[in-house]
């Protein structure tokens, strides 16, 4: 029986009326809410776009400012969280060969996190909320400039969606750790040793000492000590935006009932060090080491054998995260108070070795595939061989930034917004997320018919891989010649570049509408409601015994 009659087979509990898992619904619950919010984004950024060939007549500055702060927490938070979130909630039980430790946690997650998007949204568009960059130093709370309600509503929605964060991590840790009843109990040192990847370093000294494997079959599969190790990046973030965000709602009542407190009470380059610390942890865990993990699931998945060279797979992923913990002053090179040996240390040798282990996961992924010649290629491939692409273009264009010469021309320009983190976002992870959405769709749907079109399906591929790097790469050449991000030009002095990157913008837009289209054909309308009502069924038993090469994995 191959993988995906596995995961058909077994279901988390019994059936309800649409013939879905408890696991399953909640599942496409996360994904369906991740999309649509992925759509909302685009449909912001393309108003931005607009915006910035020529300014629209309904479209004050403030509005766009309110929609530049809300932008990245829908297009990050509500979109890509949820969309991670969702696949690791159905992969972990089934990798561990387990149920999922609470299907009620799950479901709470996806609605906190939902609601908390909604209300940041909500902030920016309806009381026009704009610091401009999200809950940054120093602290916007002006209240000539922003309302008090639209402050506060957007600091409840970022708790909301870090509640959830953390609600999601408790569900993963305690899939991994606790034994449903019947099983046999698992050690936890052996757990903690697969989990963190030191069995596989570990392997690989006694490989090179000449002697037996330290273990032989790891406890975890490589794709979960990914899950696992981008969960510590993710937890160790959202505890500092909760700080970040519980501040803030401080300085609202020092403004709101004068208290006396000045702003210089916290020191401001030690916040920026400390929030520029945790904000970096999402590029680095759930970029980086979640991205890597997906990339080893996805070639197994594709190909159907083991990964090739897992032991260094596994001690690479442990490397990243320590790597990950000290790669954030990169975003404070352009600070005058900064010291020049973080900016040196920190910011420029240990950031450039993440091309080393980020270069690592993409060689060991391309020869997974190159050994498992010949490849049809499906959707699942071609949409992982664009996000690996994505990455080889933005990943270097990062370590380019992180050069004191260089970062000097290329901070706040639309090259770090353009060539850098949307073509790493929107060309590597999202088509990334994109096959794995295409290989888990007939699982979680139990639709063993072909999509509603494969032609649909083509045109989405091309479009979306077009678009974000056409988009990204007029972005960074308007950086190039010197525009800004974060600032409204009026003059048109940059349409050469700004017209090129909305018609690709535009295709973006497309290809999601091709997309959702497709998909929606595919299950039906009744389908797709029929995954947000609520299910009787809360019973959950063991899922089946993954195929040879996941395990091992």
């Amino acid at each position: 029986m191959g993988i995906k009659e596995l995961l058909i087979n077994g279901h988390q509990g019994g059936l309800d009326h649409t013939g879905l898992s408890p696991l399953q619904k909640v599942t496409l619950r996360f994904v369906v809410i991740g999309l649509i919010f992925y759509g909302v984004a685009a449909i912001e950024g393309m108003i931005m776009r607009g915006h910035e060939i020529t300014p629209l007549p309904l479209m004050t500055d403030e509005h766009f400012f309110a929609i530049m702060t809300a932008h990245p927490i829908v297009g990050i938070f509500g979109s890509t969280y949820l969309l991670v979130f969702g696949a690791f909630t159905f992969l972990v039980p089934y990798l561990m060969k387990k149920p999922l430790f609470s299907i009620k946690l799950a479901n709470f997650t996806w609605g906190i996190m939902t609601a908390g998007t909604v209300l940041v949204w909500l902030s920016g568009f309806i009381f026009h909320y704009a610091p401009l960059y999200t809950i940054y130093w120093p602290l916007p709370v002006d209240f000539q400039q922003f309302s008090v309600a639209g402050a506060t509503m957007f600091v409840i929605g970022i708790a909301f969606i870090m509640i959830g964060t953390l609600g999601f991590i408790f569900n993963t840790y305690a899939t991994v750790f606790y034994t449903p009843k019947g099983q046999k109990k698992q050690p936890i040192k052996p757990l903690l040793m697969s989990a963190f990847g030191i069995d596989g370093f570990l392997n690989i000294v006694n490989k090179i000492r000449g002697k037996e494997p330290y273990v032989k079959e790891p406890p975890l599969s490589l794709p979960l000590v990914a899950i696992f190790r981008g969960t510590v990046d993710t937890f160790l973030d959202a505890l500092v935006i909760l700080a970040a965000g519980i501040l803030i709602l401080f300085f609202i009542g020092n403004q709101v009932f004068q208290w006396g407190l000045h702003y210089h009470a916290v020191d401001a380059l030690l916040y920026k060090n400390i929030f520029w610390w945790g904000l970096d942890l999402i590029a680095d865990g759930l970029v980086l080491i979640y991205v890597a993990g997906t990339w080893y699931l996805l070639a197994m998945l594709i190909t159907g054998r083991n990964l090739f060279m897992q032991n260094i797979a596994r001690a690479a992923l442990l490397l990243e995260l320590i790597v990950s913990w000290a790669v954030w002053s990169h975003h404070l090179l352009s600070d005058q108070p900064q010291p020049e040996i973080m900016k040196l240390a920190s910011g420029e040798m240990i950031t450039a070795f993440e091309l080393i282990t980020q270069g690592l996961a993409f060689f060991i992924t391309l020869t997974t595939l190159w050994l498992a010649r010949p490849l049809k290629m499906t959707n699942e491939l071609k949409f992982l061989l664009g996000g690996l692409l994505g990455f080889a273009l933005a990943v270097p264009a990062g370590i380019i930034q992180a050069d004191l010469g260089m970062n000097r021309l290329l901070h706040n320009t639309q090259w770090v917004a353009g060539a850098h983190f949307h073509v790493a976002i929107l060309v590597g992870l999202t088509m990334t997320l994109y096959s794995a959405i295409y290989i888990l769709f007939p699982i979680l749907t139990n639709k063993s018919v072909k999509l509603y079109s494969q032609r649909l399906a083509n045109w989405h591929f091309w479009l979306h891989l077009i678009g974000g790097i056409g988009m990204g790469a007029f972005m960074g050449m308007a950086g190039i010649d010197g525009m800004l991000r974060r600032h409204v030009y009026t003059e048109g002095e940059f349409m050469l570049y700004m017209i090129p990157a909305g018609i690709f913008g535009a295709m973006l837009l497309l290809a999601w509408f091709i997309f959702m289209f497709n998909i929606i054909a595919t299950i039906g309308l009744k389908g797709l409601i029929g995954i947000f009502k609520p299910s009787k069924i809360d019973k959950e038993v063991v899922v089946p015994e993954p195929a040879t090469a996941m395990q091992k994995g």
